[in-house]
């Protein structure tokens, strides 16, 4: 009998453990339960699908379950839902089509069972209230827009996919409030860039109420949701309502499993990707990754995070020794011309790690002045006592969050501020300035050392 590797869950760190065994271990029975009806789309599409700008849901699919079965032979199997897994007997218990139970013995397994929205409010089955959290629901929200013509969006929580979520409501023509608790639109911005994406949600028609903690959605009895109760008293109209505060990392199965999890409340796993228990690897949303700039776990629900995870942890699991040093945790997102980009620490959760940090912020065109260059904001954080770079942020038109990755690249290599100051990087008018907004912010830095 052919050693057997079962995968739970599929998207983007289940399919890309799965694929990676396959192609080392021609031989190896591999099988994926993935309790939905599409086992690789793209996830962070949705909002653009929700927006119109990506036109049918089948253009997020990157490869249906029939294209694994044939092409990769990999055995996918959809609307199989894992409740327990056995260790002990090497079992995965099951349900097929929600209730059908099944066993499925493994050799090796794999968890990428995700991640899921963290904040439910009383009120919050009511039938337009949202998630964006997968294609199903994105086809759901999109759907009932155009069938019902809301006028009103509340959406409990900001972060990166309520941005993006915002952006899209407004592209429908819906008047958008952003209900946040804490006071702060995304977790660890700098204040200089903070200013600039309040301008353009203002500029968008988009209400941003800050400290303003979401406790219930009302609507009467069972029926449509018409309002959310947030703060001491404070009460937002809404025809349709989004929940956005968060993902928090599926679990479950594993510490039933005895499976440890880590200090961030997601799988620990070690830089192959290996959990407490041998040829027991997790992957993705639900599990941990070493932060190359602090050199802890941490917790970065990210898709290329999550590729880079499964494919160590197929190549692993099928008995090779790949190794995943860490992540910087780099992202970028956009709130319509707005750019936002960050890679590293902010300089408070630099400080909060034990660093000296200091902070400088720029301002440069995105490329020559005179080839219709617009100017952009750098915040770049570094170690005082090692010169150490620590992280950076971006807000702007024109191309400007790209640039992110050579900041990116420069956590990776530990560059120190004097390293950044004669980086040899790309000009010409129509791409950049001759100095480029990270070389100034360096020299700015270097400044700030001598003083």
């Amino acid at each position: 009998m052919p050693e057997r590797l079962v995968v739970i869950g599929g998207v983007a760190a289940g399919m890309s453990a799965a694929s990676r065994a396959r192609k080392l271990r021609p031989e190896m029975e591999i099988v994926v339960l993935e309790k939905g009806r599409e086992v690789s789309y793209g996830a962070c599409g949705l909002p653009y699908f929700v927006a119109g700008l990506v036109a049918r849901p089948e253009e997020l699919v990157v490869y249906d379950a029939q294209f694994f079965r044939e092409k990769r032979n990999i055995d996918v199997r959809l609307e199989h839902e894992a409740v327990a897994i056995e260790p002990g007997r090497k079992l995965v218990q099951a349900l097929r089509g929600g209730s059908q139970p099944v066993d499925v013995r493994y050799d090796r397994l794999i968890l990428a069972t995700g991640a899921a929205p963290v904040q439910e409010l009383p009120g919050s089955q009511r039938p337009n209230v949202f998630h964006c959290h997968t294609l199903a629901e994105a086809v759901r929200l999109r759907r009932f827009i155009e069938e019902h013509r809301p006028q009103r969006a509340v959406i409990v929580g900001s972060g990166y996919i309520g941005l993006e979520v915002a952006e899209a409501l407004v592209r429908r023509g819906l008047e958008v409030t952003i209900l946040e608790r804490s006071n702060a639109v995304l977790d660890g911005i700098e204040p200089e860039i903070e200013q600039k994406l309040e301008q353009a949600l203002a500029t968008h028609g988009v209400k941003l109420r800050k400290g303003a903690e979401a406790k219930s959605i009302l609507g009467a009895n069972e029926g449509l949701a018409s309002s959310v109760v947030y703060g001491l008293s404070g009460r937002e109209a809404a025809d349709l309502v989004v929940l956005s505060a968060g993902i928090r990392p599926r679990t479950e199965l594993a510490e039933a499993a005895g499976i440890q999890l880590g200090p961030t409340g997601a799988i620990a796993t070690d830089e192959r990707m290996q959990t407490n228990l041998p040829g027991h690897y997790a992957a993705g949303d639900c599990a941990e990754v070493r932060h190359l700039v602090t050199g802890k776990p941490a917790y970065l629900p990210l898709g290329t995070t999550a590729n880079k995870q499964g494919r160590v942890a197929g190549e692993n699991a099928a008995g090779y020794a790949a190794r995943l040093e860490g992540v910087v945790g780099t992202l970028v997102t956009r709130f319509f011309e707005l750019e936002l980009a960050r890679t590293g620490l902010s300089v408070a959760q630099a400080r909060a790690h034990g660093f000296a940090a200091a902070q400088v912020t720029v301002s440069a065109y995105t490329r020559a002045k005179y080839f219709g260059g617009k100017k952009f904001l750098l915040t770049l954080v570094w170690d005082q006592d090692s010169e150490r770079v620590l992280g950076c942020q971006i807000a702007g038109e024109d191309g400007a969050a790209k640039r992110i990755d050579a900041a990116a690249m420069a956590l990776h290599a530990r560059m120190r501020i004097r390293d950044l100051l004669y980086a040899d990087l790309s000009y010409a008018p129509p791409f950049a300035p001759v100095w480029e907004a990270l070389l100034v912010a360096a020299n700015e830095a270097r400044k700030q050392g001598r003083r």
